[in-house]
């Protein structure tokens, strides 16, 4: 039910109204007429400019689509002519290098996991801020990276013999990322600190490390301490010893644990892993912000029948190998992800009586509440540098990146911070932004502290750019077409050719099957081999994981070697993934995408529209949990429309599918007593009748965008509770 106060031009949702005025605006130094006010004069300034930059990209699209009608051959060179001839494809400017500064040594020199989460979930929030240390111990006995065979089954009661593998991988790892100069770490009796050195007491010998310098501090009595600090590759490492332990009994050297520094940062998500449709879920996130920023976010959660409490880490404490005070960050650093410049938002309407953008509200609202760390009024330091960093997505082009810069500077000046304060992270997910990235950086180049590439939105965009130009090839085939290499392979190619080594992150993306971590630890190394000081991980777990990774491989070194080869190809680049030979592909092909793909579509979608979760793991087809987002719905639908736009498939077989998939999800969340099923009634359904407009509506979506249909069911679902007194 909207219940709207009037204050100025601005009719303001009450349940923000009083956020803002109750929990967040005594925490500044603004009061609340000047807080209002100057919010009224940045939409004044900046609506019908994020209008014009929307109607610009429809307008390209229309152009786009009306090209590829008139041209089923195409030729790399008339294609790229086209796209300069409508402003699409820009020419590049001179070589520059981006102006950075004050920015966190984990953004901008350390290379390391980073895990993305809803911030809208304060438990998951809590877990993701406290990732930045994690035990390896557990990391690896909870997972499918040691297997069950001969006697090392994972159960509820620890298994010795799956400990004892747990160990000798523990081990190794030691052995690759802090080698001793003459033995294994397994053959260790005792670690001291002797003469503000390692010294590591063997059976019938001492050693050292064969690289004395690694040694970091420890903690305790230097001649047994009860932790020992490394460093590798900018990276800790702490061997936990602890001789009346359980596990430290059983171990010659009494070591309880190894613990990895892993997720040095974290995004906080208002966006795609999001669903906050209206001013009560927008608070909900911005109040979990809040409680990060002061400090003192609690979540208190039942598991396995036991009461816990969840709260932020405090920073952790060693001597240094002399003795001195040695503290090191206990949290990840914190960056937020805003939502993009598509959606509007009911929380607050202008004088128009029309909703303002939620870009701008979120700009507006998070900077404020980051603005408190920024001028030290908080229990635990979140940036170091009194930076605030605002992950910006699906810009498309240099425009938009440099409509952000501006709206950050207006937001600096409203809330009395110095300029560039703001750093701005360019996720490269839409394809109008990869070929024009040095541009898209320059616009940004005094704050630019991120770019990473998004492959499944990426992904969605090429979909829908080229949804006139023939039949997609399946969803599966997607990561072995050449645009995508020449895709990832420029992220890294333009950002090292503008400087931003040493300055911000190249980033990767996300691992999203987070029950196969053998799989990830084989197959992620790639992300730091490709020259990415950062990649996307869906939990703590596989944060310490891919720490790994990142012991194995120095980033930094890896930069240097890459700066060196010869950038990606433009036309590879815009080299469409197209099927050569649509004749070729048989019927039961193509029901198994649109099986796979329905499947997924209304795995995720009834849980967003019905329960309001906007990232779950959500099983496939075969029972295997993928974790799941808009980017991830996106793909799905905007395929599916491309093969019913050029005939592979008809309306009729997609919705029978739905209709069959339906019940499929249906049994997969039959444990769920909050689930609503859908094949009970299809017609009354509102999550199936989200899917069905994603999919049949796909082709007339803004870029292929899942917002606006998810909001608007959503909303819809939430009215219908509402006048039942739900």
């Amino acid at each position: 039910m909207s219940n709207k106060v009037e204050i100025g031009s601005l009719k303001v949702e009450a349940v923000l109204e009083q956020f803002v005025n109750t929990e967040l605006l005594p925490k500044l130094d603004i009061s609340e007429a000047e807080f209002w006010s100057g919010l009224e004069l940045i939409l004044d300034q900046f609506t019908f400019r994020n209008t014009a930059l929307l109607a610009c990209r429809d307008q390209m699209q229309a152009k786009i689509d009306d090209w590829h009608i008139r041209n089923q051959a195409i030729s790399a060179a008339s294609y790229q002519e086209f796209l300069r001839e409508i402003a699409y494809l820009l020419d590049e400017g001179e070589d520059f290098t981006v102006n950075t500064e004050n920015v966190d040594a984990e953004i901008a020199v350390l290379a390391g996991p980073q895990l993305v989460v809803p911030v809208k979930n304060a438990r998951f929030a809590l877990n993701a801020a406290n990732a930045r240390w994690g035990s390896l111990y557990d990391a690896v006995y909870g997972t499918d990276v040691i297997s069950e065979e001969v006697g090392a089954e994972r159960a509820d009661a620890y298994n010795p013999v799956r400990g004892e593998k747990v160990i000798a991988f523990c081990r190794e790892f030691l052995d690759q990322a802090c080698p001793l100069m003459t033995a294994s770490h397994s053959e260790v009796r005792a670690y001291r600190i002797v003469d503000e050195q390692l010294l590591v007491e063997l059976e019938h010998s001492v050693t050292m490390l064969a690289n004395p310098t690694q040694l970091q501090g420890y903690y305790g009595d230097a001649r047994a301490p009860s932790s020992v600090l490394f460093k590798n590759n900018g990276l800790h490492i702490e061997i936990q010893i602890d001789p009346e332990s359980g596990i430290g009994k059983t171990d010659p050297a009494g070591v309880k644990d190894v613990v990895l520094e892993a997720a040095i940062t974290t995004i906080q998500d208002c966006e795609d892993s999001v669903a906050a449709v209206d001013a009560e879920d927008k608070v909900e996130v911005y109040r979990n912000w809040l409680g990060l920023m002061q400090g003192d976010l609690t979540e208190t959660f039942e598991k396995r029948g036991v009461q816990l409490r969840r709260s932020l880490n405090p920073d952790r404490q060693f001597n240094s190998p002399s003795g001195e005070p040695l503290t090191l960050p206990g949290r990840s650093l914190l960056l937020i992800r805003n939502v993009g410049h598509l959606m509007r938002n009911p929380a607050i309407l202008d004088k128009h009586d029309v909703e303002i953008y939620e870009g701008i509200l979120d700009a507006v609202i998070t900077a404020a509440i980051a603005s408190i760390d920024v001028n030290l009024r908080n229990q635990l330091r979140n940036s170091r540098t009194g930076s605030i960093y605002i992950v910006k997505p699906k810009m498309h082009g240099p425009e938009e990146v440099q409509f952000s810069c501006d709206l950050f500077t207006a937001v600096e000046k409203l809330l009395g911070l110095a300029a560039n304060t703001i750093k701005v992270g360019i996720m490269d997910e839409e394809r109008r932004t990869t070929v024009n990235l040095k541009e898209c950086i320059r616009a940004a180049k005094n704050r630019v502290a991120f770019i990473n590439t998004g492959f499944l939105d990426r992904t969605g965009d090429e979909i829908h750019t080229s949804m006139q130009a023939g039949a997609m090839v399946a969803k599966a085939d997607m990561k072995s077409t050449q645009w995508i290499k020449a895709y990832e392979d420029n992220n890294v190619d333009v950002g090292l050719a503008c400087g931003l080594q040493g300055r911000a992150q190249i980033g990767k993306g996300m691992w999203a099957m987070p029950e196969l971590m053998a799989k990830m630890l084989d197959e992620k190394i790639i992300h730091p081999l490709s020259g990415a000081n950062t990649a996307w991980v869906p939990s703590p777990t596989a944060a310490v994981l891919h720490a790994i990774h990142y012991h194995r491989v120095n980033v930094q070194e890896r930069q240097r070697e890459i700066s060196a080869r010869c950038p990606a190809k433009l036309s590879d680049i815009l080299s469409l993934p197209l099927l050569n030979n649509v004749s070729s592909i048989d019927a039961e092909t193509i029901q198994l995408e649109l099986d796979n793909n329905c499947q997924s579509i209304l795995g995720y979608v009834v849980r967003w529209v019905d329960q309001g979760i906007g990232c779950s793991k959500v099983p496939d087809i075969h029972n295997i949990e993928l974790m799941e987002d808009r980017a991830t719905l996106r793909i799905s639908s905007q395929h599916i429309a491309n093969w019913l736009l050029h005939e592979l498939c008809s309306e009729k077989q997609v919705l029978e599918t739905l209709q069959r998939m339906a019940l499929v999800v249906d049994q997969q969340n039959s444990t769920d007593s909050n689930y609503i099923a859908m094949a009970e009634d299809f017609d009354s359904s509102i999550a199936f009748q989200a899917a069905c407009d994603l999919i049949f509506d796909g082709i007339t979506q803004p870029n292929g965008y899942t917002e606006p249909r998810l909001h608007a069911r959503r909303l819809q679902v939430k009215a219908t509770r509402s006048s039942y007194g739900d």
